[in-house]
Parts: structure tokens; sequence; C-alpha cells
């Protein structure tokens, strides 16, 4: 029988060769991340996989599983630990090798098998290691899961049970790369920038995007775990400056990012300017529901306001839900509402059928991209941006506040607005539209002009951002008017970034 996972343990001691190490704070609200071996050990990630075995069977879920890893030095043994676990705890194990996260959740599907168990740091530098779960298709943990993980593998409530089984699958990859490409090539000759930073999504995303006929001009393609010029993140600057200058110098049609486990992709335009995932979103939900009539949509409170003004989704009948930030609320939500395709800010899209499968898939993303522009041969990628209505918005802010209290400081946030809306004042001086609370309070305006508070779902944040579709003032205005409300809270400290006046 394995032994309770500690938290005390270190590395390069008899201990850490002898027990589990699984420190709590690597179980966050829809993933697992821990710093590998700092934070969990090889016998921890043992653990890990017998507490998965006990969830699927106290959730009456037939416990097959498909185990994947993403491409860093010490993913495959973290896999190997992990997946020794799941077998322990009487799992029919399907390991797909080395994957991109879309190509597990493909997986789940192209096997019928119920769960998935994908190993992966996504972006997150060189040293982090984590889990994405799921024990029902093409849904991801979610915060009762995984606090019900976290109490099974921390209090050792675990049996090794008989009859574990190992397959190994070793055409995952293939068959992936064989239903992305089930369908026509594009009309349009594109000459597309490919990064993948390194990560794993160069095994696959540059020859997905030659098969239906891109130019490719391949940008840190070719894997390597020490990710040598930056982290493979598309929301990262370091990553959007490479690929911007790689379009103008090759006058590409567009740049197409992917992340280190290939389920988001960032763009930048033809001119070299890069398109914040949310104005992508509005710019996608434009093309898809001009084919869809009366679509519906989901996004997370954090994105633009466009999703709800726009004249041409307006026109188009297309209604939208905000709904909480997290990739796996989004697709969750987006599931059980039959929207057509639910958009996170920071970049992970999950478009339903008959569009996909209902997870987040970079790749999904990109051949989404590229058919818009095949859609409007006549414009660039540059002009379908620009014929956005113009908006005035703020980067993400983050105010420190700690764990403790962030949740009570924005409960009196809302209760704040509740109370002006309910008397009929102004901010600005414009009477509160509408007060969207379902991830802290999301404050809009008459004119559309909103300003969200929310906490952070993993760090001692919270987070501030503002937008206006009329004037930079109002959006300043706003800002102002939250930011004097946080200003009464001595727990909230200073902004990592703030609006100059």
């Amino acid at each position: 029988m394995l032994p309770i996972p500690r938290a005390d343990l270190v590395p390069n001691t008899a201990d850490f060769e002898r027990y589990p190490l699984v420190k709590p704070t690597g179980f966050r609200e829809y993933d697992a991340r821990w710093l590998f071996p700092e934070e969990i050990n090889l016998m921890g990630l043992n653990a890990v996989g017998l507490g998965m075995a006990a969830l699927f069977a106290e959730r009456g879920v037939p416990k097959r599983v498909v185990v994947g890893h993403d491409f860093r030095s010490y993913s495959g043994s973290v896999k190997q630990a992990l997946i020794t676990g799941l077998l322990a705890g009487g799992c029919e194990v399907h390991d797909i090798g080395l994957a991109l996260s879309p190509m597990a959740y493909f997986a789940q599907f192209a096997l019928d098998v119920e769960g998935v168990a994908m190993v992966t740091a996504s972006h997150n530098d060189n040293g982090w290691t984590g889990i994405k779960m799921g024990l029902g298709r093409p849904l991801t943990f979610g915060p009762d899961e995984m606090t019900q993980l976290k109490k099974i593998v921390l209090e050792g409530k675990f049996q090794p049970r008989a009859g574990g089984r190992y397959v190994f699958v070793p055409d995952m990859g293939e068959r992936y790369v064989a239903a992305l490409l089930d369908r026509p090539k594009l009309k349009r000759k594109l000459k597309v920038v490919c990064a993948c930073g390194n990560g794993t999504a160069g095994a696959f995303a540059p020859q997905v995007l030659e098969a239906i006929g891109c130019e490719v001009i391949p940008l840190d393609t070719k894997l390597d775990y020490h990710f040598p010029r930056y982290n493979p993140n598309p929301e990262d600057m370091k990553m959007l400056n490479a690929i911007a200058a790689a379009v103008r110098q090759h006058r590409a049609d567009v740049g197409l990012g992917f992340d280190g486990d290939g389920d988001r992709c960032g763009v930048v335009d033809d001119e070299g300017h890069e398109i914040f995932a949310d104005k992508v979103g509005v710019m996608l939900a434009r093309d898809i529901s001009s084919l869809h009539p009366n679509a519906k949509f989901v996004v997370d409170v954090k994105s633009t306001g466009l999703f709800a003004t726009d004249p041409v989704l307006l026109a188009n009948g297309a209604t939208t839900t905000y709904w909480k930030t997290g990739h796996s609320y989004i697709k969750r939500f987006s599931h059980e509402t039959k929207a057509l395709v639910g958009f996170e800010k920071s970049g992970h899209f999950f478009f339903n059928p008959p569009l996909g499968r209902g997870y987040d898939d970079g790749l999904v993303a990109a051949l989404a991209v590229l058919d818009m522009l095949d859609r409007n041969p006549t414009k660039t990628m540059a002009d379908l941006k620009n014929a956005l209505p113009k908006t005035w918005g703020s980067p993400t802010m983050s105010p420190h506040c700690g764990d403790e209290v962030k949740y009570g400081v924005v409960d009196k946030i809302i209760e704040h607005y509740k109370t002006l809306a309910a008397r009929g004042a102004t901010i600005a001086g414009q009477k509160i539209r509408e007060l969207i609370t379902v991830n802290g309070v999301r404050v809009v305006l008459a004119d559309g002009t909103w300003g969200l508070v929310r906490a952070s779902s993993n760090k001692p944040e919270l987070v501030v951002v503002v937008e206006s579709p009329t004037s930079e003032a109002n959006m300043k205005a706003i800002f102002a008017d939250l930011d004097a409300q946080l200003s009464r809270h001595p727990e909230v400290g200073a902004y990592n970034q703030k609006i100059v006046a």
C-alpha cells in the first residue's frame, strides 16, 4: 500500500525516495501544476494516478483513460509514474505517446474512452509539470472534480485494484492529423508564419497547414525542450514580436503561434500587429454567424463587449452569453448550452458540432482563421481586424489581494454596485445597464462601457479590466470609479499595470 502523500519532503534525501511528495497547492481549479521534482516526485505521481482511479470509481465512470505527454525532458518519466498509479488502481490505460492536449481529447473520441490524463505544463517555464484531466468527453475537470481528487490523494483514500491494462497506441498522431485534414483545401493561396516556440506543436502544425494549401514559413518549429528563444506562449510579447518580425520579413498573410501543448493559437495580422484573442473571436463570430444565422456564442467576462454590441453580429442574429473565466468553465457551459463556439480571452476556443467536437484545439482555431480569410479573397487580415468597431480598452490589471480575503473583497464590490443600480445612480453620467455577476462583477453602462472586478482563480490577486466602445474618456471614467471602490479596501495592493490618466 502506497503511504499517504507528504508535503514536507525535499529532493536528495532518503525520505524523498521512500515517500510520495505532493504539494497541495498543485491542485488548481481545473487542472494540476507542480514544479518537478520540488513539489511532486515520481511516487507522488503514483498517488495521483491511484487517486484518479478512485475518483472514477466514486463517480461511477468506467476506468478507461487516454494518457499522453508533451515535449519536455522529464514529461515521459512523469507520464510513466502517473500510468503506474492508474494501472495499480485498476485502470485501462491507452498511451498515445508524445501528443498535443487536443490530440489526447481527440483520442477519447477515436478510441471511445471516457477519461483523459494529459501530462503537460502548457506554456509554463521549464521545471513545471502538470496534468489536464477529464472523465467525460469533451469536458475537463472543474472545481468539483479537482476538490474531490485533491481530498482523495492528500488523505490517501485510494486502494490498489485488480484489472489494470496497458495499451500503447502508436498512430494517434497520424489519425489526429488525418481528421483535421478531412476537409476541402483552401482556394486562396496564403503565406503563413507558423510559430511553435520549439514546443510540441512543431511536430504537427506545419504539416497540417501545408496540407491544406498554405505556403508555410516555419518559425521555431524544431522541437527543443530548452525553449531557447522564448516559452511557447502566444500571449507572451516575446513570441508575438518574433512572429510579427517574420510576418513583415516574408510579407506573409498571417502569423499563427501555438502554445506548448497546442490548445491555443495566437494571431498576428499581415501588417505585423498582434490581434488579441477576444478580438479574433469577434472576427470569427462574424464569419461563422454569416454561415449559421442566429448562432449562439459563449465568452468569458474578461472579453470585449463587441460580442454584445457589434452591428454585424446583431444583424446576423447572433447572441452571446458572458460566463466565468477559465477554459474548463467556458468549455462546459458552451457544451451544456449547445453554443456554436465558446471563446475565452486567453485564446482557448471551443468549436462545438458541426464545427468541432467541443474541446480547445489551437489547430482547429487556426483553420477557422484561414477559412475566414479564404471566404474573403479581397481582404487582408488587417482589413478584417480594422472593420471591427473601435474600442478603448485596458490591459488586464492584477492588484495584489490575499487568497484568504480576495473573494470577500469582490463580494463587497458586487454589493456596492447592486446598491447603485437599484438606486438608479450614474457612473460617468450614465446609468448602469446591466450587472453580470457570474464571476465577480462586470458593470455595464448605458453606452456599453464596462468594467470588471473578479478574483483570480490561481493567484493572490484581483483581476481588473475596463473597455469602452464610445471614448477613451469613458473607459478612464469607469476605471476611476472601480479604482475608487477598491482603494477603500486596504487588502488590495498595487496594480501590475495601471491606466495613465
